[in-house]
């Protein structure tokens, strides 16, 4: 076999690679300016319940596992994330949200469509976060479904977990507590339930999202963060 030949074979090896990381996966590792791997956060995200066959879901076990092997592959040097969710399990998507919030590589989120529910603190948890300005996010209160008792435990396991929650977007974004409990508390936006849906600008002016802005936007920043990354390393290494 002759190397244009040998060149051809392994360009498709790695392109049924690609293929199949995306089908299964729902990432996929690029090589632009720098070597940057990009998650998918879409559909509904699953818990510790499997949901039905016909859901688009993100599955908490496939995506803590990738987040670990992104921060100890020294190849990959930073984390875009795309998110379209519906939003779904709360304790599922903190812990997602935990994983990224600590990574120590650089992280830009970008929300495409929708970023409701959990799907708001994990837009938060990257060290920048984006959104187009066709999406929406809608914040509301922890709700839960099947039986619920109507007993004072119940209530303050939802106020414990709604804290969490809170705690979190605050400490990860630049609105503050009262904002986003009134965000979440107000009446007569949402049919039969209370919150608000924010469009993309609203986002920003809230300070719930950095910036305004599409995919090109949020790569030239992941790039620009990973510059200033290397370039503080290799300071550390003169000195």
């Amino acid at each position: 076999m002759d190397e244009e030949q040998q060149e051809c074979t392994e360009n498709t090896q790695e392109s049924t690679s690609d293929m199949d990381a995306i089908i299964h996966t729902g990432s996929i590792t690029t090589y632009g300016r720098h070597v940057i791997h990009c998650l998918t956060i879409i559909g509904q995200i699953e818990g510790h319940y499997i949901l039905p066959s016909q859901n688009k879901t993100t599955k908490y076990e496939h995506v803590m596992p990738q987040l670990v092997a992104i921060e100890q592959d020294p190849q990959i040097k930073g984390l875009i994330i795309l998110i379209n969710t519906v939003g779904g399990d709360v304790e599922a998507g903190l812990a997602i949200a935990e994983l990224v919030a600590g990574m120590s590589k650089p992280t830009v989120s970008i929300v495409l469509g929708g970023g409701h529910s959990i799907g708001v603190p994990l837009a938060v948890s990257a060290k920048r976060s984006f959104i187009v300005p066709s999406a929406t996010m809608t914040i509301h209160p922890v709700r839960m479904t099947g039986l619920v008792l109507g007993v004072p435990q119940t209530l303050s396991y939802f106020e414990k977990m709604q804290d969490r929650i809170v705690r979190f977007v605050v400490e990860n974004a630049s609105i503050t507590a009262d904002r986003f409990r009134e965000l979440m508390m107000t009446t007569g936006e949402l049919v039969m339930d209370v919150g608000t849906v924010l469009n993309g600008e609203d986002a920003v002016s809230e300070g719930l999202i950095d910036r305004l802005g599409g995919l090109h936007d949020a790569v030239s920043c992941l790039y620009e963060m990973i510059d200033e990354q290397e370039e503080r390393q290799n300071a550390l290494h003169r000195d």
